[in-house]
């Protein structure tokens, strides 16, 4: 007999075992330095900055919830399998199948029975670390002094604790439902639960086990229940947020008949498992789904079809009045100031003589339109930049308030090409320069902007006898990073502007701020070599002991990453502040829990034609406020926060959260405050809700006859909202002009007449006093015109101006000649006892090279309308040859401004000089009439058949068209 003996176990080999170890222990020391380097250069950043305390918070906050989410649900779910296991039978009669699962699972037993509870505490953990922010603020919670109509909880309650509370009984949910699940099945597994021949056989100590689990799950699910009767204060129903008379009358109390039923199965289940009958507990807890559906669907559909829906009006009244006060109150609108206006639609000369400081102020510059003619004329090399649309602020300029529109020369470093190498990008072109700024209500001869400030170097009435600082380090085009700052005495490499013509000389600088961290050191510079994936950080000889590294340069992105807990407007702008140009950007704080406020969609809200696409952290909201003023200033990068509605809840709290780092609006100074507006989002947000709740009762509400819209841009194709405007102006009620924010209002529904029901501005001026803001700031007016005296809305007054044959005519030979109109923005004012349209006219050439001019001006007021060269002459025509009023633009007689030059000394490009337009305008009319009699002459010879008449006519139209461009500056 031949026997075999069993082959030998293979040992495992010692130097493979050395080098996987080895290996192992390479990769989790590189992963965790690549870490260590990210979270090393965030602080280096947050440090330099001043806000270090932001990030430990962050930090600290998110390792304390992570540890207390692992812990809260790898303990029990630990401890579960634990007891499960050690109180299996020890004598279970099993099945073939189950003695097989055994034999596969018992050597990963121990593995199973810690990865198991580590598995889903990791899981949790993460969960817990992200509700970090939750948790935080309910432990920091301030109340408001507001009670909500249906529990009377102080309204803190629901913006604080109720997201809390919700957060944890859904945590404790997960646990015990994992518990429950893990209990089951290793009882089935090691025979303490048996299933066989109709029967089911639990152990006592599975029974005990499984009893409490489901009870303490029960428990939760109750507490949940009793929870969930607050949500109805902010959930979304038919027609408003919040309770509505079935859920107070059905919904409510049921919730609380179900809490209660809870408890009463949960205890059930506690009993079970003491006497070990399932038959009570197992027939409470299919009543109680039963009972659910019937108080929770059933009874709520009868009551709402039997009794709300035949008296709905009367029956939700008190419910309507509840979401409209609570709306006016979370979206800041309860202070509203609402006057009936019987708008005249009748022209007559010296109309507008009451309003002569508002128009003075009319802006025909669209911030829109003219970004391509600003860069045109003050671009002076392909890598600088501006925004566009440009942005609108006002200054002080001779003692009087001037509306302007502003813009920083920023680098645009896609147009470097060949020259694009990473030491060009990173250390010569770091910095854009100066700030250039126009009249808004002013144009040169040829249709161009009348400049206050420009040119390189900079020069103009907004830096006469300041010390300036033009440089724009930190901006909306920043290069990614740049890295800046030498030794006194090094000579400098940073491009600070060009001098002279192309080829000529320049100027160079060293950034002398404290702008980001210091990468002088090898191991700094490591740091920022991984961060950026770049070795040139890393081996330049460029980079010295003093160099510091730019990183993060937007100004919305700097004041996210230190005040994450704010929602920035879409429309940060820059000034010149104290001799120093700052991007001002405003920050909301938001909550979607406000109790019976109506949610509104924030994207949809803050979408029209100057922001397309908005992205907000949070789309659906019911309470806002303008809570934070930051500042970023353009050179050095350096953030402040103000907290600018120190009442705001929501604000307190975070106070509390990041302490030290808002500073109070006593410490702006006057120039500062000066700048200082109402926000475009918060404004645009209000408009979007007055449309629904600009009445003030139930009855109204309900009945939605008097329902508004904000009308769609007539100037666009494409359905998109008129974006609200900034203008000095003076309201009907008011004293005098004030820097306001405007927006109309149409009658609602997809298929109505485009009339105008209401107008409103906000006062946007927060005044020039050092820590003081202007009583009137944020004041939001309101006329309700009257609808007996119709006026026509924006879409009409566009269709008008569109069909007018002097309109047609004047496009179509510009066509001719294959140029574009453009209609700039329309503005409503309400002057002259009526409402007054404006809209410029702009005219730009079809090729690639872009320069709008403003040539023409239309106004109506009524049905009545006029088209002419200037605003001033415009009004004059419209109101019988003298409408009282003082354009801004002087009549026909206006200012050119000279491009310029570049020889690079102080000085140059910043004056404009005096000089009359009048030859100008004269030859632009007689080349347009002499155009529009050869389209005529040209028409009737075709219609004759005279084609040597057709082409003398068509030479004469093709030369007039030549002219008029020439002189529209194309």
């Amino acid at each position: 007999m031949t026997t075999t003996s069993a082959p030998n176990q293979a040992t495992p080999n010692p130097l493979r075992r050395a080098i996987a170890i080895t290996l192992a222990v390479i990769a989790a020391i590189v992963v965790g330095f690549f870490v260590f380097a990210s979270l090393y250069a965030d602080w280096l950043w947050f440090d330099q900055l001043g806000f270090s305390s932001v990030l430990w918070t962050q930090w600290t906050a998110r390792v304390v919830m992570f540890v207390i989410g692992f812990l809260a649900m790898a303990v029990p779910v630990f401890v579960a399998i634990q007891l499960a296991y050690r109180l299996r039978p020890v004598y279970a009669r099993l099945t073939s199948q189950l003695d097989h699962y055994q034999e596969v699972v018992e050597p990963l037993r121990r593995l199973a029975m810690w990865g198991i509870p580590v598995f889903f505490g990791f899981f949790a953990g993460f969960a817990a670390s992200a509700q970090w922010e939750t948790v935080w603020l309910w432990a920091n919670r301030v109340d408001t002094g507001v009670p909500d109509p249906q529990f009377q909880m102080d309204t803190g309650f629901y913006l604080f604790s109720l997201p809390f509370f919700t957060t944890v009984l859904g945590f404790a949910s997960a646990v015990l439902l994992v518990c429950l699940i893990v209990t089951a099945l290793v009882a089935y597994l090691y025979g303490s639960v048996r299933v066989g021949q109709r029967e089911l056989r639990i152990s006592k100590a599975a029974r005990i086990q499984l009893a409490v689990l489901a009870g303490l799950y029960l428990l939760v699910q109750a507490v949940s229940l009793w929870v969930d009767r607050y949500k109805t204060l902010t959930s979304q129903g038919d027609r408003i947020t919040g309770a509505s008379y079935v859920d107070d009358h059905a919904i409510i109390p049921g919730l609380t008949i179900l809490a209660i039923a809870a408890v009463i199965v949960a205890a059930l289940f506690f009993v079970t498992a003491i006497v070990g009958r399932w038959r009570f507990p197992l027939i409470g807890t299919g009543l109680l789904i039963i009972s659910s559906l019937i108080v929770t669907v059933a009874y709520p559909w009868v009551l709402f079809n039997v009794s709300v829906r035949p008296n709905q009006e009367t029956l939700e009244s008190p419910y309507y009045q509840r979401n409209i006060d609570a709306t006016k109150a979370a979206y800041g609108i309860d202070g509203l100031e609402k006057n009936d206006f019987q708008a005249v639609t009748d022209v007559e000369p010296g109309q507008l003589r009451a309003d002569a400081e508002t128009t003075a102020s009319i802006r025909i510059m669209d911030p829109a339109i003219i970004s391509p003619t600003v860069r045109q004329l003050e671009q002076y090399r392909a890598y600088y930049k501006f925004t566009d649309p440009l942005d609108v602020d006002r200054y002080q300029i001779d003692g009087q308030s001037q509306d302007t529109v502003v813009s920083v020369r920023e680098l645009n470093m896609d147009e470097l090409g060949q020259a694009a190498s990473w030491y060009n990008t990173t250390l010569v072109y770091t910095h854009g320069y100066g700030m250039v700024a126009a009249k808004g209500n002013e144009r040169t001869a040829d249709g161009n902007p009348v400049f206050v400030e420009r040119g390189i170097p900079t020069t103009g009435a907004l830096t006469t006898g300041e010390e300036y600082e033009p440089r724009v380090y930190f901006g909306e085009s920043s290069p990614t990073y740049s890295i800046v700052g030498a030794p006194e005495g090094r000579d400098s490499i940073e491009l600070d502007y060009p001098r002279g013509t192309d080829g000529g000389a320049r100027t160079t600088n060293t950034f002398s701020g404290n702008g980001g961290p210091n990468i002088g050191d090898p191991f700094n510079r490591l740091i920022y070599s991984l961060k950026f994936q770049s070795t040139d950080i890393l081996f330049s000889d460029a980079i010295n002991e003093e160099s510091q590294i730019l990183y993060d340069r937007s100004p919305v992105e700097r004041v996210q990453k230190v005040a994450p807990y704010l929602e920035l407007d879409n429309d940060p702008y820059p000034s010149v502040v104290d001799g120093r140009i700052v991007w001002i950007i405003d920050g909301y704080t938001l909550s979607a829990d406000y109790p019976y406020s109506q949610v509104v969609s924030l994207r949809d809200a803050i979408s029209d034609t100057t922001n397309t696409t908005p992205r907000v952290a949070l789309d659906d909201v019911n309470y806002i406020r303008n809570s934070v003023k930051a500042t970023v200033d353009a050179y050095d990068g350096s953030v402040t926060l103000y907290a600018w509605d120190e009442t705001d809840p929501l604000l307190q709290a975070w106070q509390k959260v990041y302490p030290s780092t808002l500073k109070p609006v006593s410490d702006m100074s006057g120039d500062l405050m000066s700048h200082v507006r109402y926000p475009t989002d918060l404004f645009k947000v209000q408009r979007a809700m007055l449309g629904t709740y600009h009445v003030d009762d139930a009855q109204s509400f309900y009945q939605r006859d008097n329902a508004w819209k904000t009308p769609d841009d007539p100037t666009q194709t494409n359905p998109v909202l008129q974006p609200p405007y900034y203008l000095t102006m003076q309201m009907p009620d008011q004293d005098a002009p004030s820097y306001s924010m405007f927006t109309t209002f149409i009658p609602g529904g997809d298929d109505t007449r485009n009339v105008l029901m209401g107008y409103l501005s906000v006062d946007s001026d927060a005044g020039a006093e050092d820590g003081t803001r202007n009583e009137n700031y944020g004041k939001l007016r309101m006329l309700e015109i009257n609808a007996e005296t119709p006026v026509p809305g924006p879409g009409q007054v566009q269709n008008t101006f569109n069909a007018d044959p002097d309109v047609s005519a004047f496009i179509n030979i510009l066509k001719q000649g294959q140029s574009e109109v453009l209609n700039g923005n329309l503005l409503t004012l309400p002057v002259g006892g009526g409402l007054l349209y404006v809209q410029p006219v702009f005219v730009q050439s079809s090729g690639s090279t872009k320069l709008p001019t403003l040539q023409k001006v239309l106004v109506g007021f009524g049905d009545q309308i006029a088209f002419e060269d200037t605003l001033q002459g415009a009004l004059d025509v419209l109101f019988g040859g003298d409408s009282g009023a003082n354009a801004g633009d002087g009549g026909t007689e206006v200012t050119p401004t000279p491009a310029p030059t570049e020889s690079g000394e102080p000085g140059d490009g910043g004056a404009t000089d005096g000089g009359s337009g009048t030859g100008t305008d004269v030859a632009f009319q007689a080349a347009l009439q002499e155009a529009q009699q050869a389209m005529l002459d040209r028409q009737a010879a075709l219609t004759a058949g005279d084609w040597t008449k057709y082409g003398e006519a068509d030479a004469r139209l093709t030369a007039a068209v030549e002219k008029l461009l020439q002189l529209s500056g194309d």
